[in-house]
């Protein structure tokens, strides 16, 4: 955490939050896309900054001809290429800067999916409604009730249904956002669960993202109804010197970055 003023750790509610990363995101969309995009691709599910693909992981098992939901889908990219997978997908997404993007690419690659606009914590689908859901860092790191999402995502899966989503490593909020040396150094406490805040020089919230433990994590998965079938921790892969945000070669051969559980709503 810097010095800075207008960077913070405070609470922040739900309706807070909700304003100021749509904001942010909206306003942000061009320059992320512009710095990530073609990391990301046009038609691909890449999980992580790690590089970890899902044509290679396959967390999401067949996805052939099964309705897929992408929460937080951002541009779309990996909702494209579910589609290219013989799967039926939706993207939603907070920010129509984001989903202005995906419609872009849309135009450029004539992959189409369909998008929705739309709050995570009330999704506009019905009960019952997907085979799998998925998210690649996309939601959960940006609402005060992730417990609340988590049931809403149950809410909408059939029984068996997967649900797969990747956050930043809980242990990452030790450190610095720094990827250099100043970023192998512990300053916050793991426990504490206060957010990571950008604000104006009013104080008004312009960004905001949660912090949970692997263990709050668990039992947020567990109390919505859902079993956890793997936690993977992507390893920073050899040949890979690209640099993102915080991650980055020097960090991630030392501790992981990313956290990707894969669940299942039981079928029974």
């Amino acid at each position: 955490m810097d010095d800075d003023s207008r960077v913070t750790r405070r609470r922040v509610g739900d309706a807070e939050a909700r304003r100021a990363n749509r904001g942010w995101w909206d306003t942000d969309a061009d320059d992320y896309q512009a710095e990530h995009g073609a990391f990301l691709g046009d038609v691909d599910f890449v999980w992580c900054p790690e590089g970890l693909r899902e044509a290679d992981a396959r967390l999401l098992g067949d996805v052939s001809g099964r309705r897929v939901l992408e929460v937080g889908a951002g541009a779309a990219a990996g909702a494209r290429w579910l589609a290219t997978q013989g799967a039926q997908p939706v993207a939603f997404d907070l920010s129509a800067g984001m989903l202005r993007h995906a419609a872009e690419a849309a135009d450029r690659t004539g992959v189409r999916v369909p998008l929705v606009q739309a709050d995570a914590l009330a999704l506009p689908f019905a009960d019952l409604s997907f085979d799998v859901a998925c998210t690649a860092f996309g939601a959960i790191p940006f609402v005060d009730d992730s417990a609340a999402l988590l049931a809403e995502v149950h809410r909408v899966l059939r029984p068996g249904g997967r649900w797969v989503f990747s956050v930043t490593h809980p242990m990452r909020w030790i450190f610095l956002d720094d990827p250099g040396e100043g970023g192998l150094t512990a300053v916050h406490s793991y426990f504490d669960r206060s957010p990571y805040v950008e604000q104006d020089e009013t104080g008004v919230a312009t960004y905001v993202e949660q912090h949970r433990t692997l263990g709050d994590r668990i039992r947020e998965l567990v109390g919505a109804g859902f079993r956890l079938l793997d936690l993977v921790e992507p390893e920073w892969p050899e040949g890979h010197e690209g640099v993102w945000g915080q991650w980055s070669p020097l960090r991630g051969r030392l501790f992981p970055g990313t956290a990707i559980f894969v669940t299942e709503k039981p079928a029974g």
